[in-house]
């Protein structure tokens, strides 16, 4: 007997317990206690953000203290691991800090350590644990156990918090997730590494005090739901489509096929823009639109056979990105550059084409054999004054489509030489090497590009530090160097926004964003700073800095909108244009609100409020400038009520950081849109998509963002990279 109590001793000596807390104070003290008088003496409290005494109260108490912000149950449990005491630790032990455990029942789960490698508190298999469960966690567990059941055939019977784990077992695990979907997770890979299970049923008493962030709420509840089937719908994929898709890799990225894969891309790139090419009239020849599908169809089969390359060279690269935009010069562009060429023309003339439509009588003099083809003539400029002067200089050069087309697409290629040099050849085909990027700027001569370049340069500049350093042996100077070189990235991306937003409001918001991430990390420093003379200055210092970063952003437009003002006047904002105000085109959420409610098509201003809405959330939430341009940019095309083709371009060059699976999949089916002036070119006369083109164009973009959780990876972590896989 006395044996049997030195080998439990021994087991006890090398368990680190891990507590994930977040505002406990209440009753982390007595689950020490507890854990304590249980034999168990290393003990772990890892505090997630506790804005009350948690830390100090489980400090007094005995046990390690680890400071989590980064907030998320799975987090707090990895930071745990991360302990010098979990390297000393044969056994994990997990429990919660709420003292709903029952901790005396901690015996019966470490005698089964010698035989078992995975063992787990059952609170369903007891009569008192069922009973303490809320109706949503009994259904949420059986739910999720019997989905482990199905995918991995292991029958658990709960997803408890009470667990030990050998902790060579826990490594050997490789855990991911780092939200609530960590106990799902380990017990999936628990039964896919062949660990050696228990279950043992458990008491589960009241929660001894706070409130609980799961079953307390309804959306919390929903929350953890969501986050458990997609953690499983993700380990499902990665033991099932991940291990195909590692096989059909495999195969792939044998010498000839991918010899093949990039013959297939470039040549399908080249000869589709050779077929579309003669085929752009689409309002005038009927049988344009069907010709050009087909050839935008080669072209996105030669974009979608780039996904598979491997490795690609810069001569190869920069060969298919710029033949194709070579030869959509020569393609009749859209309406939209008519449009461009007489607001530039009329600047030169002296007119101010923010006060004058097309079809003033005053400017009948200046019409040009093409001024028929203008878009909405009865409507004044709507472009923001850096686009306007942009199209003057082009003007004064030559009014003609080429030119404009040409200045647009080397922007276009710019933004592909900073990609590139960010994320390497491979990633950036996602938009060198894309239909829908080739067809909208060289193509259909549409502007967007100018836009485009400042606010992706201002994302690289902001979001990746410069890793160079100057050879110092001071650190002082070292650390002032850099600070230095951050401030200079800063006030970059700052005026590169503010080009952006000049060029087109659209940008707006991202200004606002780094504002607010400045004013964050000024926030979050001033707690680590002490109270001297010195240091509130440097904080009041890079307040600010914060508010001069929106007026160096603000600074562009202010400029360039000079010489369209007169007096205190500058009509610069297209407010009252009646297209602003309720002009639609292939819209998602606007088109089906109008089904239901036939006057919200006078009131676009309404979807100003769900967007206010979730850019307030990604303000919050989101910590990297491209992660928060993709996301705004995403929401704002579902909500726009005007939606156009090229308008899913704003996208593609975040994808190449996000892989983005529904930026992927809406490059290629955008091209739906275009069944709209086909209808008019046949004699229809709506301006409308059927219920099937608009389940064409938007499903896949909706599929892509379904699975891109599963699919794709974190933007974060990926924008936090420098790509170099040529």
């Amino acid at each position: 007997m006395r044996l049997s109590f030195e080998i439990v001793l021994i087991s006890l000596e090398n368990i680190l317990v891990i507590i994930p807390v977040l505002n406990e104070e209440e009753t982390i003290a007595g689950v020490i206690q507890g854990l304590q008088q249980q034999g168990l003496t290393t003990i772990c409290v890892v505090d997630n953000g506790s804005n009350d005494r948690t830390p100090s109260i489980a400090a007094q108490a005995g046990a390690q203290v680890i400071s989590e912000p980064r907030r998320g149950y799975g987090q707090a449990c990895w930071s745990g691991l991360q302990s010098p005491a979990a390297a000393q630790a044969e056994w994990i032990l997990f429990c919660d800090g709420d003292g709903s455990d029952d901790l005396s029942q901690l015996p019966e789960l470490i005698v089964l350590t010698d035989n078992h490698d995975l063992i787990l508190g059952n609170r369903r298999g007891s009569v008192a644990g069922r009973a303490q469960l809320t109706p949503a966690q009994n259904f949420g567990n059986w739910l999720a156990t019997w989905l482990i059941h199905l995918g991995w055939g292991y029958a658990y019977h709960d997803l408890g918090p009470l667990r030990l784990i050998r902790k060579a077992s826990l490594d050997q695990l490789a855990m991911a997730d780092r939200g609530f979907g960590w106990t799902v997770e380990m017990q999936a890979k628990a039964v896919s590494n062949k660990l050696r299970i228990c279950e043992r049923p458990v008491n589960y008493l009241p929660r001894q005090g706070g409130r609980s962030k799961i079953s307390g709420t309804l959306r919390g509840s929903f929350k953890a739901g969501q986050i458990i089937l997609t953690t499983l719908a993700q380990l499902y994929w990665e033991k099932t489509g991940g291990m195909l898709l590692n096989r059909l890799s495999t195969i792939g990225q044998t010498k000839v096929i991918q010899t093949t894969l990039l013959w297939l891309s470039a040549l399908s790139l080249i000869v589709g823009g050779l077929w579309a090419m003669p085929h752009g009239d689409f309002l005038n020849q009927p049988d344009a639109v069907p010709i050009f599908w087909r050839g935008i169809g080669l072209m996105s089969t030669g974009f979608i056979a780039s996904w598979g390359l491997k490795k690609i060279t810069g001569s190869w690269f920069w060969g298919v990105a710029i033949a194709p935009r070579l030869i959509m010069l020569a393609m009749h562009p859209g309406d939209d550059i008519w449009r461009y060429l007489w607001e530039g023309h009329i600047q030169i003339e002296g007119f101010n084409p923010y006060l004058l439509a097309p079809t003033t009588d005053v400017l009948e003099p200046l019409r040009f054999s093409w001024w028929e083809f203008i878009n909405h003539p009865d409507h004044a400029a709507i472009y923001p004054p850096v686009t306007q002067l942009g199209f003057r200089f082009l003007a004064a050069l030559n009014p003609s489509v080429l030119l404009f087309k040409l200045a647009f697409t080397i922007a276009d290629l710019g933004i592909c030489g900073l990609l590139c040099r960010r994320f390497g050849y491979r990633a950036t085909l996602l938009y060198a090497w894309n239909p829908l990027v080739i067809y909208s700027f060289a193509g259909g001569g549409h502007y967007d590009s100018w836009f485009l370049l400042p606010l992706v340069a201002a994302w690289l500049w902001w979001d990746t530090p410069d890793t160079s350093s100057p050879a110092t042996s001071s650190p002082e100077k070292f650390e002032t160097t850099d600070k230095r070189v951050e401030w200079h990235r800063r006030i970059l991306s700052a005026i590169a926004i503010g080009l952006s937003i000049a060029v087109k409001w659209m940008s707006l918001p991202v200004l606002l964003f780094i504002a607010w991430r400045q004013q964050r990390s000024v926030s979050q420093s001033k707690n680590n700073l002490t109270t001297t003379p010195s240091a509130q200055m440097a904080v009041q210092m890079a307040v600010l800095g914060a508010i001069g970063l929106v007026v160096l952003g603000l600074l562009p437009i202010a400029l360039s909108a000079l010489p369209f003002c007169q007096g205190l006047s500058c009509p610069i904002l297209p407010l009252s244009s009646s297209f602003v105000s309720y002009g639609r085109s292939a819209s998602l959420v606007p088109h089906f609100v109008a089904l239901l409610w036939p006057a919200s098509i006078k009131a676009n201003w309404i979807y100003a409020m769900p967007l206010g809405l979730a850019l307030l959330w990604n303000l919050v939430r989101v910590q990297r400038v491209g992660t928060f341009i993709e996301r705004y940019f995403i929401v704002l095309m579902l909500l726009s009520p005007i939606i156009h083709a090229w308008y899913f371009t704003w996208l593609a060059p975040f994808a190449v950081a996000s892989r983005n699976w529904g930026t992927r999949l809406v490059c290629v089916s955008s091209f739906v849109y275009f069944a709209l002036p086909y209808g008019l070119a046949l004699g229809g006369e709506s301006w409308t998509l059927s219920p099937l083109q608009y389940w064409a164009l938007w499903a896949p973009l909706l599929l892509g963002l379904a699975v891109q959780p599963i699919l794709g990876k974190s933007p974060t972590a990926q924008s936090s990279q420098t790509f170099h896989q040529n």
